[in-house]
């Protein structure tokens, strides 16, 4: 059977603002609640294939996709296809600032279900600095952080304004019968539970602020200013509530000699120019430690040289990179009155004149220029 047009669905234009899609959807959705419909077989699928259609209009990249493509950009729309494997908490999950309050809005609209809801801690950032060695290879290391923890001594109780729920609930008649709107306990502030006896010093929320030492593995390939994340490493919430997270910033601290480029490491080497001409081996660094590196006889300035291997793990898994040499020949500016003779001697042999018809001028008169 083929699929209804989500804007039909929902009984909007195509161009219907956020406000307007939102204001149709809980419409429909109090209207096909199965709650509300015990004898209408059809209307929990109503009901769904409503939340089908807000879940796909809602989002601005999903309503482009159904605007160009219809049904078959939609990979199986929302919940595996229309009606098929989607629940009531599911939606009600998916779409619980539609329907308002806390825990599950089949306490919002219909008095059913409890449950508190529960706080979350702040999250905390720091910033971390690391070697080109240690992102390029990964890391382990032991930081200190000072963030909210429970302070010993403290001990909570059930909240006699919510009774635990963290919520209060009011109860309106209206046309469709009598609804349950729900709104966060000002007394706990939706936790559940208040202090029951605190040691002197602690203040109202139980939390004190304490250093503690945290591992934490640094991936190999991260970059200047990616931000990791660990769950549960920030600070606590008041009340026992799930912790936040520890955001870690990258700072990648310059190398000396070593570049990085994406994944590559780049390197420049400087050489004689009879180094240059008459070949070699050098030693140059890596982030592995120093190799051994061949130059071949009539290497010219501006050549790059590729060590494979040799650069940054991509932290995908996509391989390593590589490290690029580059090669700048180096002229001295002064020179003894012997080696001067020599260079004068060299000068007119044909090796050192550039090849006829370049419109160059001798490879000494070059050097010439610096002298």
């Amino acid at each position: 059977m083929a699929k209804r047009d989500y804007y039909e669905i929902l009984g909007v234009s195509k161009t219907a603002t956020e406000e307007e899609l939102k204001k149709a959807y809980r419409k429909l959705a109090i209207k096909y609640h199965p709650d509300k419909n015990p004898d209408d077989p059809t209307a929990e699928d109503k009901f769904k294939e409503a939340a089908e259609a807000y879940d796909v209009l809602s989002n601005k990249d999903k309503r482009a996709q159904y605007d160009r493509f219809g049904h078959d950009g939609m990979r199986g729309g929302f919940g595996g296809g229309q009606g098929g494997g989607m629940n009531m908490e599911d939606i009600f999950s998916q779409f619980g600032d539609i329907f308002g309050g806390g825990g599950s809005p089949f306490e919002s609209f219909f008095g059913g279900g409890g449950g508190r809801r529960q706080r979350k801690g702040s999250n905390l950032r720091i910033k971390l600095k690391l070697t080109l060695e240690e992102i390029a290879n990964g890391v382990e290391k032991k930081i200190k952080v000072n963030r909210l923890l429970n302070a010993d001594g403290v001990t909570f109780k059930t909240c006699n304004t919510c009774g635990g729920t963290g919520q209060m609930k009011k109860v309106v008649n209206t046309m469709l019968g009598q609804m349950v709107s729900a709104s966060t306990c000002s007394t706990c502030s939706g936790s559940g539970k208040t202090i029951d006896h605190r040691p002197p010093g602690v203040d109202s929320t139980g939390l004190e602020m304490k250093e503690e030492v945290i591992p934490i593995k640094i991936p190999a390939g991260v970059g200047d200013g990616m931000q990791l994340s660990m769950s549960g490493k920030g600070n606590m919430a008041p009340g026992g509530g799930i912790p936040g997270d520890l955001l870690i910033v990258i700072e990648e601290i310059e190398d000396e000699q070593l570049k990085r480029d994406g994944n590559n490491v780049v390197y420049d080497l400087y050489v004689s120019f009879v180094d240059a001409a008459l070949g070699g081996s050098m030693e140059v660094p890596t982030i592995d430690g120093k190799v051994r590196i061949k130059i071949d006889p009539g290497t010219q300035s501006g050549k790059i040289l590729r060590l494979r291997g040799k650069g940054i793990k991509d932290i995908n898994g996509y391989g390593k990179g590589d490290q690029l040499i580059h090669v700048n020949v180096w002229t001295p500016k002064k020179l003894s009155k012997e080696e001067t003779e020599m260079l004068e001697k060299l000068r007119a042999s044909e090796n050192f004149a550039p090849a006829p018809g370049k419109g160059e001028k001798g490879f000494f008169e070059k050097i010439k220029e610096f002298f």
